[in-house]
């Protein structure tokens, strides 16, 4: 019962902080679930797209359908979806040859955890140094596609819905402040993790897990992801800024804790 509880309770607040930040969610639920050890490294991937693939469907929904403040170019967002579905069969696809390169699935997470912690701080660093760094206005199909397949792919080897790396791109790339980030972070999640879905279910390569558990983190997803919307459209750019960084410096350390239990 504590284990379903505290899965349940991370699915949540993952999903809450995702859908406010624009980072899925899954870059906390696998970090967290893989330092507490109670499901299988394969198992949490799986698990968690899912869960990101259920908050991201609500977010995406709501903020479109609902107004979120941001504004949202469908040519731009449609090619950087398009992207990421292709990225997101990729990803997966490269998931599974260092799952099946590895003996010890423990290792994979060493692999994942040794890659997010680079990706979460490079991140962090220019979010913080952000004001002083020139972006830039992408807008060709082809620069929009080739960003959505790298998002993507990086979205589905790690399993935690497209993270950080999302906000930094759009950032960078396409000049966007936060709160319009995150909108387009959700659509790249929502349909990279829809490939990433369907391509494991047609290859057979779901992994064994109860049906209560997924039930109970798509809930997590589910109820977070309307939660956070919801917040999302209240508070200013500067208080999503500062979860957003706070959340980075949680996620470098849980990291850094999952590399030293993983090697061991």
């Amino acid at each position: 019962m504590a284990e379903y509880i505290i899965i349940i309770l991370v699915s949540f607040l993952a999903s809450v902080a995702g859908a406010i930040c624009g980072i899925g969610g899954g870059v906390i639920i696998k970090p967290v679930l893989d330092a507490a050890g109670i499901i299988p490294v394969d198992t949490i991937s799986f698990l968690s797209g899912c869960t990101v693939l259920s908050m991201s469907v609500i977010s995406v929904g709501r903020n479109l359908c609902g107004g979120s403040g941001a504004s949202f170019d469908k040519k731009t967002g449609t090619l950087l979806a398009a992207g990421g579905v292709l990225g997101g069969l990729l990803g997966k696809n490269l998931y599974q040859l260092v799952l099946s390169g590895l003996p010890d699935t423990q290792r994979v997470g060493a692999v994942q955890a040794a890659v997010l912690l680079l990706v979460t701080a490079g991140t962090l660093v220019y979010t913080l140094l952000k004001e002083r760094i020139r972006t830039r206005k992408v807008k060709s199909r082809g620069g929009c596609l080739a960003i959505g397949l790298a998002l993507g792919i990086m979205s589905a080897f790690l399993g935690i819905g497209g993270g950080p790396i999302n906000l930094v791109v759009l950032f960078y790339f396409f000049s966007m402040g936060t709160k319009q980030a995150a909108l387009y972070s959700l659509y790249i999640i929502l349909f990279s993790q829809l490939s990433s879905l369907f391509s494991t279910i047609i290859s057979g390569q779901v992994p064994d897990f109860s049906a209560k558990l997924i039930i109970l983190m798509v809930l997590g997803g589910i109820t977070g992801g309307l939660a956070g919307s919801a917040v999302n459209k209240k508070i200013r750019e500067k208080q999503a800024d500062r979860l957003f960084i706070g959340l980075m410096v949680v996620i470098i350390l849980i990291n850094v804790y999952n590399i030293f239990k993983y090697i061991n």
